[in-house]
């Protein structure tokens, strides 16, 4: 796995040439990923209106702040994603703005198509479901932990819905954005912190 994680981070992204890369692909009409589709390309759209909104409007709590100033190693959280994916659209920013009150954390992101063995190693119940964050000790290498692809809230709500109705639709979809804009980021913040905390004093692979 080391191996994979060193690859990926030498094509990786900071959060501000991500979005360049996306507005980038859209001037070209064209998407992240191995696959092009009208579908595709609208959401890369949407995503990326959400990500300008969501960069002006999240804001990180004052005991956040605190407990994320509080870690003495260093950290690169390297985020799985696409700029298509609607998740990863809400949970970038939230990242970005966590890392920035930080300086043990560097915020690295790459794209799920273009390191298929890295993804390989942290799939959901055998998806390629992304966002998925990985914390890596910055001196060793080592991944800590990892997160994602959903905060519970949101995994619940789709889990719910599936088990309802057999599928998950565009108005799944819908309510999955509504839950996102009413948490207001406080629940990715909630469940990094507390995984960082746990992991702070047992860096292994995993």
């Amino acid at each position: 796995m080391k191996n994979s994680v060193a690859k990926a981070l030498l094509n990786s992204y900071s959060y501000l040439e991500f979005k360049d890369l996306i507005s980038n692909l859209l001037h070209e009409g064209k998407s992240t990923g191995n696959v092009q589709s009208e579908d595709l390309l609208q959401y890369s759209t949407l995503n990326e209106i959400r990500l300008k909104r969501l960069d002006k409007t999240l804001v990180v709590p004052e005991e956040i702040k605190e407990q994320l100033k509080s870690f003495e190693n260093e950290y690169i959280w390297l985020v799985i994603a696409e700029g298509w994916c609607g998740d990863a659209a809400q949970i970038l920013p939230i990242l970005n703005k966590m890392a920035l009150e930080s300086d043990k954390i560097d915020l690295r992101i790459v794209l799920r198509d273009a390191n298929d063995e890295l993804m390989n190693y942290f799939l959901t119940n055998g998806a390629r479901a992304i966002p998925k964050l990985l914390i890596i000790d910055k001196e060793s290498g080592k991944v800590c932990n990892h997160w994602g692809p959903r905060p519970q809230g949101a995994t619940d709500l789709i889990q719910n819905y599936k088990k309802e109705f057999g599928v998950v639709n565009e108005e799944a979809k819908t309510q999955l954005q509504l839950w996102y804009l009413k948490d207001k980021g406080l629940s990715v913040q909630e469940e990094v912190v507390e995984m960082m905390l746990s992991s702070v004093d047992e860096c292994v692979c995993v």
